[in-house]
């Protein structure tokens, strides 16, 4: 059994070298891994089901060529692709997950996030999170055209990077006490989640017993993929992985 875990790819137009990497991660695993798992941001940011600005079309016929393969597909929705919806899901053949989702890995019960929902001490970015995944709230997003919703996109990223400028560090990453209670609620002892680009394995005592918690890489400077398999679970460069299956 060979699951990928991927996040926060922000896929767009303007890096044409991730896209790039991102079909050649889809074509050389379809077939060869039981399921991929994208916890959120796949997208630089999705407005709607109905969004048909490239590279979106390209992107979700690729999704679908991967899980024609018999991979399966399971997509759990970032901050910035939280729109994503029930068409896409039939389009691409994918499963849309809850945030936050429950599996198992070999026999061990591993808890999915984006992340977001971990950095609990960053308050107006709860509020807005709250806001957003409000079902009337994107209703109405929904029911504006197009073009509307990508100039609203538009002014929320830019929102969006002027508060980070104006906030510390460590209100933006995860809280550790929010980390263990998800943990402790869940009955589990791994945890993967994206969303803070602050890629790395945590190894700690959660009640007496030894814990981790996987941070998945961004693809904006760097890239990264995290492989569960028979021989353990590793993080690994794009490059680095297609390596291996390429030597396989």
């Amino acid at each position: 059994m060979r699951v990928l875990f991927i996040s926060d790819l922000h896929l767009s137009a303007e890096r044409p070298d991730k896209l790039a990497l991102f079909y050649r991660l889809l074509q050389h695993s379809a077939g060869n891994v039981d399921a991929l798992y994208i916890l959120g941001d796949l997208f630089e940011y999705w407005v709607g089901d109905d969004d048909n600005e490239a590279p979106h079309p390209d992107i979700v016929s690729a999704l679908a060529d991967f899980t024609a393969s018999s991979s399966a597909l399971c997509f759990m929705r970032g901050n910035r692709d939280f729109l994503i919806g029930e068409d896409f899901a039939a389009a691409t053949g994918s499963e849309l997950l809850d945030d936050p989702t429950t599996i198992d890995i070999h026999g061990s019960p591993t808890l999915l996030l984006h992340g977001d929902l971990l950095c609990s001490k960053d308050l107006p970015y709860q509020e807005l999170r709250r806001t957003v995944h409000n079902a009337n709230w994107q209703e109405g997003v929904l029911s504006m055209t197009l073009s509307e919703r990508r100039t609203l996109a538009e002014q929320m990223r830019v929102r969006s990077d002027n508060a980070k400028d104006a906030k510390d560090a460590y209100i933006m990453d995860v809280d550790e006490n929010t980390v263990r209670q998800y943990m402790r609620d869940h009955g589990v002892l791994n945890l993967i989640h994206g969303h803070t680009h602050r890629p790395a394995v945590h190894e700690f005592v959660l009640d007496g017993t030894a814990a981790r918690r996987y941070v998945l890489n961004d693809w904006y400077d760097r890239d990264g993929v995290l492989v569960c398999d028979a021989g353990g679970w590793r993080q690994l460069r794009v490059e680095a992985y297609l390596k291996q299956v390429a030597e396989t």
